[in-house]
């Protein structure tokens, strides 16, 4: 894994070494990289959400959204420790009460994501955080969602980018922060 943003981040090697990939999962050809092990590592994991914090502290970012399900684990610590407060970005059929939907296409067929009503304002300001863009459907999805709301999407942020399946193309002029990029996928 190389490093693509903060290459002079003496943190981001650490970062890269702590996440695993392993081949063939969950089918053959795909090479998963697995967060678990940065999770597991104490030092990476405050390094990873440091930098978050450190890059959107003070930028008047009132919303971090969360993308299912790994945007849950580095989205809440981010959000408190900027002031701001969490969305989840759900799939279908998993948040109760009145939802909004946003579909967009994968491989084969479509899905959803979804967030509550009135969870977000029109005028407030928001970064989008997962573990992974790959080929950028679901973080795509999560801006036209907000954005159809009246929410100014600042940028999306992610640990990994997986360069190779172009998911940064489908996210228009929104920028794009990440920590670490790797050609495997």
């Amino acid at each position: 894994m190389a490093t693509k943003e903060d290459v002079q981040d003496p943190r981001i090697p650490k970062i890269a070494s702590s996440i695993r990939v392993i081949p063939d999962f969950p089918k053959p050809g795909i090479m998963f990289q697995d967060i678990t092990t940065l999770l597991l590592d104490t030092e990476a994991f405050k390094d990873t959400i440091d930098i978050f914090v450190e890059r959107y502290k003070g930028k008047g970012i009132s919303v971090v959204a969360g993308v299912e399900a790994r945007g849950f684990i580095f989205g809440p610590p981010i959000a408190l420790a900027i002031g701001a407060k969490f969305v989840p970005m759900r799939k279908p059929k998993k948040l109760p009460g009145k939802v909004i939907s946003e579909e967009y296409s994968l491989e084969y067929g479509t899905d959803k994501i979804e967030m509550h009503v009135g969870a977000v304002e029109p005028g407030e300001r928001a970064i989008i955080i997962d573990d992974l863009i790959a080929t950028g459907g679901t973080l795509a999805a999560a801006i036209r969602l907000l954005e159809r709301v009246g929410v100014t999407i600042a940028e999306c942020a992610c640990v990994i980018e997986l360069p190779v399946l172009k998911g940064r193309e489908k996210l228009g002029e929104t920028p794009l922060f990440i920590l670490v990029t790797s050609d495997a996928a």
